[in-house]
């Protein structure tokens, strides 16, 4: 089976890639625009694989896909290209309408005038696959409730906006053009390769150099935890096997408010790269103004995949969270570029570009 994969550079995007050049007999085109926070360093582990091809091109170019799915011939459509950083999306808006919402457009009509002219068998067997985020339901509560596949849409920032609207589309395909759109919503993501601007690797990268560690509010809010390898496994099988017209969350029933993250990301750090006369890396925690929107807290419930497709997540938060800081402590020829060229760790979501 060959899987088009945009957005293949980025963080969850490349785990999709090597997921399945690694671990399964599918062949891969990873179509990436490759902007600030993608890396095709992310990809190098597959790059030689025969199975894999790179090809540069933007999803708002309806045109180059369109030749490109024609010349490829791809049996399903893994759509992951996306802006995905709130704090981005609250002091620029516009990137994200026009990539989440508009190349959203732009790609499921290329992908639906390429799926026209194919033979009714592989017409029957083809999926596109609409990745997406839990943060497209809003905010719950700090008691049990979950998101389920039904829960209503409540975006609060931009970014969520934008991807609400994208899931609507994708769906909105499917019931009018009959395109076999599947749908995946996930909590949040961590694990090797991840762009330093997000939680967890810029406490990581902070915690190794000493610097104050900036949590938004006192750090209650609570997400779910879902480990970036564990995905992948996921996606490839919502991809592969799930059920056109139906979405399916994914989600690592691991929540954590930021706090407890941040401080277990210290103690980590503290037994895996102990500091030099500084003394406990929490005293680097440092409580600044909340950003605007802030939803308290996100969780899923995964039943639906768990059951329906047999997925479920391996990794607790403690084996991931290790997981991930042992590679970051070993990869800084793949951060370190980013944090001195690309993001070098100012604060985001406010106009005053405070940096931390």
């Amino acid at each position: 089976m060959k899987i088009l994969v945009t957005g293949g550079a980025g963080f969850i995007g490349s785990a999709v890639c090597r997921h399945l050049i690694a671990d399964t007999d599918h062949s891969v085109v990873n179509l990436d625009k490759l902007t600030y926070a993608a890396t095709l360093g992310s990809v190098a582990p597959i790059e030689e694989n025969p199975r894999y091809r790179f090809a540069r091109g933007d999803i708002l170019d309806r045109r180059f896909v369109s030749e490109l799915l024609d010349a490829e011939k791809p049996d399903a459509v893994m759509h992951l290209a996306a802006e995905s950083h709130v704090d981005r999306s609250i002091d620029g808006p516009g990137d994200f309408i026009q990539t989440n919402i508009v190349g959203t457009y732009e790609l499921l009509e290329s992908v639906r005038a390429y799926w026209a002219k194919l033979p009714d068998s592989r017409k029957a067997n083809f999926r596109f696959h609409h990745i997406s985020t839990d943060e497209v339901y809003g905010d719950l509560p700090l008691d049990d409730s979950l998101f389920t596949e039904d829960t209503p849409y409540a975006p609060s920032s931009p970014y969520s906006a934008s991807k609400a609207a994208s899931d609507h589309l994708a769906m909105a395909w499917f019931h009018t053009y009959h395109l076999p759109v599947v749908l995946s919503n996930c909590s949040n993501n961590y694990g090797p390769f991840h762009f330093p601007e997000k939680l967890i690797p810029l406490m990581i990268l902070n915690g190794l150099e000493g610097r104050r560690l900036p949590v938004y509010g006192r750090g209650e809010n609570v997400r779910d935890w879902l480990y970036v390898g564990d995905h992948a496994k996921a996606l490839a099988l919502v991809a592969t096997k799930g059920v056109p017209g139906r979405s399916y969350n994914i989600g690592g029933r691991n929540e954590r408010s930021n706090l407890t993250v941040v401080e277990t990301i210290c103690d980590t750090l503290d037994r895996l790269a102990p500091p030099l006369n500084t003394g406990p890396r929490r005293q680097l925690i440092d409580f600044v103004t909340d950003r605007p929107g802030h939803d308290l807290r996100y969780a899923i419930d995964a039943t639906r995949i768990e059951t329906e497709l047999g997925w479920r997540a391996e990794e607790t938060f403690d084996t991931g969270l290790e997981k991930t800081i042992r590679w970051y402590l070993d990869n800084e020829s793949w951060w370190r570029p980013i944090r001195e060229k690309r993001y070098s760790g100012e604060r985001l979501g406010s106009k005053t570009a405070e940096k931390v």
